[in-house]
């Protein structure tokens, strides 16, 4: 049997903002793909990437099992990975030249090499991966233990041949994804994971993917693993995965991590029913449209389910911005749905997306309006990212110069021209979250007014911090207006 190094190329510790957080997720697209290779009659290991200090860290276990193959495979389903940082690209390039110089063969998978093939091969790395991978690297492995030389008919493959690089024709994406072992918990660690969740947050998150793809033409949203099609698996084979990650690591959350969480009609409900039965007991966040959640009962059986939380694609108060990104939702909606949210006891987190093309300070007002009046549980605010693959990225491309991608995901820097400096929406991040907390904060404290007998500390601690919200949100404001001038 032949050995395979798996390792991702995401370390924690170079992304400061994800590190203070304190909330790591483990690669989930890494292990499946063990998994899938073991199954297939493989030896796979796994190097951990996640709290490593430095690339550096590979050489060890590779002299220690000297494997065949070298696969950095990413985890394609977190939205970190798929913003392509420089430092984990860089870091990628590293652990590639020392396998390469350990022998192995090098395989690579993930958005940043997907678009980005020749970087990747002219790194040293000799095959990429293109889109979802499992099957091209089964077939790849095979090949190569085989002596075989001719590539050209495995899809899904980028390599060099005579000094040429060569792209086969893309592969379709699996369709039975229960056909699919659960991925490969076992040659992970968790220990590292619950230990900074239960001292950042008091409990014990994982993740899970429930889909794969996202059928909605977001025309910002790259989608270069997974693609447009969309496909899910069954509630029962979910339920069966939590039932058995419940009693080898006992976690108290999970972290549903589907672009789209239970599309397919009734697929929600009969989820409710089956947690129900198996009487599991968690608590889960996940991302979802807004559009969605309004329709059949579906806030109901997520409550039911135990939804505590979703993210929602929220992107901007103003309609104008909304269509102009292809995002099919409406204002509306996203005040209906929060309503429903709360009214159902779940909590609403809203992503935001400042510096879209065409953005105007009326657009920018209307967007800090929403969030002040319908006060979500959490925000997420970014700044419009240009990714390969999009409509966005050909309108921006030519004003990207050298800076394609952020060194970390704190970065928050506009690479393209808008209309105002990049300096404005580094600064409209500060404010529109100091606003935020001052609005937060007068709302508990009209909670505590009308029913002081029921508050708690919480409550009168978020309630009194008004009185360092209500200054800062005027000093940021003052920081804003003086870079509220045109890009030049």
């Amino acid at each position: 049997m032949h050995n395979i190094l798996f390792s991702h190329s995401y370390f924690l510790r170079f992304d400061p903002k994800q590190w203070s957080a304190g909330q790591p997720y483990a690669p989930l697209g890494t292990l499946y793909a063990a998994a899938f290779m073991r199954e297939s009659g493989y030896n796979v290991s796994l190097f951990d990437t996640m709290f490593a200090h430095q690339p550096e860290e590979v050489i060890a276990p590779l002299e220690k099992i000297q494997p065949t193959f070298f696969v950095v495979y990413d985890d394609g389903f977190n939205y970190l990975t798929k913003m392509c940082l420089t430092n984990m690209r860089e870091a990628a390039f590293k652990m590639i030249r020392y396998a390469k110089s350990s022998g192995c063969t090098v395989i690579v998978s993930s958005s940043d090499s997907t678009d980005r093939y020749e970087m990747y091969l002219n790194a040293g790395a000799d095959f990429i991966l293109l889109g979802e991978a499992e099957t091209t690297l089964l077939e790849l492995t095979d090949a190569i233990i085989k002596k075989e030389r001719d590539f050209f008919t495995i899809e899904g493959l980028a390599f060099k041949h005579n000094n040429a690089v060569v792209k086969t024709p893309r592969r379709s994406v699996l369709k039975d994804l229960d056909a699919l072992p659960f991925p490969a918990w076992d040659i992970i660690d968790m220990e590292p994971y619950k230990k900074m969740w239960l001292k950042h947050a008091g409990y014990f998150s994982m993740n899970m993917g429930t889909t794969r793809g996202c059928p909605f033409k977001c025309n910002w949203c790259a989608k270069p693993i997974y693609g447009n099609r969309y496909n899910v698996r069954s509630p029962q084979n979910v339920v069966s995965e939590l039932t058995m990650l419940k009693e080898k690591f006992q976690f108290d959350h999970i972290w549903f991590c589907d672009d789209i969480f239970g599309l397919k009609p009734g697929w929600v409900n009969e989820f409710a029913d089956l947690v129900a039965q198996q009487n599991l007991q968690f608590k889960f966040k996940m991302q979802g449209r807004v559009d969605l959640l309004l329709q059949e009962n579906n806030i109901k059986d997520l409550a039911r389910a135990g939804c505590a939380n979703i993210w929602m694609g929220a992107e901007s108060g103003s309609q104008k911005i909304l269509d102009a990104m292809d995002k099919g939702t409406t204002v509306q909606q996203i005040y209906e749905a929060t309503r429903l949210l709360k009214k159902n006891g779940i909590n609403p987190s809203f992503f935001i997306q400042f510096g879209y093309l065409g953005e105007t300070k009326e657009d920018i007002e209307l967007t800090i309006k929403m969030i002040n009046t319908l006060l979500p549980y959490e925000i997420g605010i970014s700044v419009s990212y240009p990714l390969p693959g999009t409509v966005f990225f050909e309108k921006v491309k030519n004003e990207l110069h050298n800076k394609t991608n952020w060194t970390d995901s704190d970065e928050m820097a506009l690479m393209f021209r808008n209309t105002y400096q990049p300096a404005f929406y580094k600064q409209l991040h500060t404010y529109v979250h100091k606003s935020y907390r001052k609005h937060l904060a007068f709302e508990n404290a009209k909670q505590v007014i009308a029913n002081p007998f029921k508050a708690n500390y919480k409550t009168i601690r978020k309630a009194i911090s008004w009185l360092y919200y209500l200054p800062a949100t005027f000093i940021e404001k003052q920081k804003l207006q003086q870079l509220q001038k045109p890009a030049v």
